[in-house]
């Protein structure tokens, strides 16, 4: 038997002791008042150990009547089966109980009367006395049998649904992540076409092996969902290295991203793409090339990070094919993780250029 099933275990006989012995000591309590009230001097210490013991049977008897309701449960619709086994179950501790009670009742005679009490007698008196008492009790176990579980069974519920919910996001951002790999590599492949075309033998080479040397390193890392900014900044890294064996002196990129900022949870590519969209809408189309800077800054526990290119830009081309390839799939993947806490939007840049702003909780790795 496992820790956690022999706790539950434990958990449960303790509110069930603690339960029965509020119930008996109320019942036994309330037995003296009586005693008192109707003139009886007899010592009570007695009388009262008996009447809480009266009810050992019945406390014994909880876990039973508990299996066999969740066996076989009261329920609109219950068959005739259900209900004879639940008035048997009642039937057996009702005379067991009061046997128990009589038997005690008969051996110490609690109550000092003349003559001895017989047990059939006591047993009779006392399970005519008891038994709407005992109706009530039994009703009350199932109720609370029946309330547990329903509490139970809508918290495994939830957190089932959290639990699939989770697992729908991983599966949704894992094809989402798997929508950008094809999206890198085509166009890195159409870049080394062209400088073989060019004959730009040794460019090439040199951007096959940091492609090879990017793919190695993005690999390693593929199952995971977040990454370090840190791990973000290094596979941007590595992908200017590939490109700027593409354009040269064309291509000129400042990183600013504050040293305590780098350990904190970002989606995994965030920043390629957006670097990789900057190149092809700003950088590519002027023979001049142009300017790409990245940014990184903490405001209102957001982690804000902008990607900002001096070229010219049009906000269709931007927004990526209806497919999710671009910022429409960086959008969904950052509302999967962080729902409205989330943004990306584009903006014009200080005189000219576009910038592309990223906004979400800053969390430590």
């Amino acid at each position: 038997m496992t820790d956690a099933r022999v706790k539950k275990r434990l958990t449960r006989w303790t509110w069930i002791a603690a339960v029965w012995c509020a119930g008996a000591l109320f019942d036994a309590s309330q037995s003296m008042l009586v005693m008192h009230a109707m003139g009886g001097r007899s010592p009570w210490l007695l009388p009262f150990v008996i009447e809480f013991a009266s009810w050992l049977p019945w406390a014994l008897a909880t876990p039973l009547v508990v299996e066999l309701a969740r066996r076989q449960p009261i329920v609109q619709g219950a068959t005739l089966e259900v209900v004879i086994a639940h008035l048997a179950a009642f039937t057996a501790i009702s005379m067991t109980s009061e046997a128990w009670s009589a038997w005690l009742r008969v051996i110490f005679n609690p109550w000092r009367d003349a003559r001895p009490p017989i047990f059939f007698d006591t047993w009779i008196s006392s399970l005519t006395d008891q038994i709407l008492t005992f109706v009530i009790a039994y009703a009350l176990i199932l109720t609370a049998t029946y309330v547990v579980d329903s509490r139970e069974r809508m918290a495994r519920q939830v957190t089932e649904t959290a639990r699939l919910n989770a697992e729908l996001s991983r599966a949704q951002l894992a094809a989402l992540r798997r929508q950008m790999d094809p999206h890198f590599m085509f166009n890195t492949l159409n870049s080394i076409a062209g400088l073989v075309r060019d004959q730009r033998n040794n460019a090439a080479v040199g951007m096959i092996v940091g492609l090879s040397e990017f793919l190695r390193r993005a690999s390693a890392d593929s199952h995971r969902v977040q990454v370090t900014l840190a791990e973000e900044v290094e596979y941007l890294q590595r992908y200017l290295d590939i490109q700027k064996l593409r354009f040269g002196d064309r291509l000129r990129v400042s990183l600013d991203i504050p040293a305590d900022l780098l350990d904190a949870q970002v989606p995994n590519l965030l920043l390629q793409p957006l670097v990789e969209n900057a190149i092809k809408h700003g950088v590519s189309k002027r023979l001049s090339g142009g300017e790409i800077c990245v940014t990184g800054t903490l405001s209102d526990g957001d982690l804000r990070l902008t990607v900002y290119n001096d070229g010219p830009w049009v906000p269709e081309d931007l927004e990526g094919s209806p497919g999710g390839v671009g910022l429409g799939n960086l959008r969904t993947r950052l509302h999967i993780l962080h729902g409205d806490r989330s943004a990306l939007r584009l903006q014009p840049g200080e005189g000219y250029g576009l910038e592309v702003v990223v906004t979400l909780p800053f969390r430590e790795a």
